[in-house]
């Protein structure tokens, strides 16, 4: 009788023990998704928040500029095909800050007018980290135009920044201000093409389709 007393008696413990570690793990969790919910202004610095949270587009910024434009530029015809993601995680690797962002992405043609001839595109890019077009926010000083980066194209020629400014319900201007670059022999290996198609303009209204 004493022996089934004590089995009965451990049985209690472990079973609280069990659910101890339960509910931590269920704590843990929630305080995880918690972290996850933070929600901040779109334009909040990463490192102004905690890990996880969400730069989410309050103001309703990104919505408007959605849609296919199209522009001519010295011959060439550029389609844009804008899209909006919510909560696009950004990943600055492991031991780094993690957050998510509504952003915008820009797909397009730059076509030969003359020929039909496709120069570029990056619809089904190979790497999707080359001619890589995101938002990273909004300009505040500037009536909240739309900041973008360009990843740029074979071995990152090109790559720099583009403005984004709503005129009207139909039409977007584009500014296009790529980072100099010097490439010496060796730097770009495999003679890809490493021109630059995108209009290097500023200002470049696109109307939408």
């Amino acid at each position: 009788m004493e022996n089934l007393k004590k089995h009965l008696v451990h049985n209690n413990k472990t079973k609280t023990i069990m659910k101890n570690i339960i509910t931590l793990f269920a704590l843990a969790i929630c305080l995880i998704n918690c972290k996850a919910q933070q929600i901040y202004p779109l334009n909040t610095y990463y490192e102004n928040a905690p890990n996880y949270a969400y730069m989410k587009d309050l103001d309703n910024y990104l919505s408007p500029y959605v849609g296919t434009y199209k522009a001519t530029y010295q011959e060439n015809e550029i389609t844009l095909f804008i899209t909006k993601e919510d909560m696009y995680l950004k990943d600055y690797g492991p031991g780094d800050r993690k957050f998510y962002r509504d952003v915008l992405h820009v797909k397009y043609i730059v076509k030969k007018i003359t020929t039909g001839a496709i120069l570029q595109e990056n619809l089904n890019p190979a790497n999707p980290r080359r001619n890589k077009i995101i938002s990273i926010g909004t300009n505040t000083l500037d009536n909240n135009s739309i900041a973008l980066t360009y990843s740029g194209t074979n071995c990152r020629v090109g790559s720099g920044r583009i403005t984004l400014k709503k005129i009207n319900n139909t039409q977007i201007s584009w500014s296009y201000y790529p980072n100099d670059m010097l490439l010496s022999d060796g730097d770009c290996p495999g003679n890809p093409d490493i021109k630059i198609y995108l209009p290097d303009t500023e200002n470049l209204v696109f109307t939408k389709q």
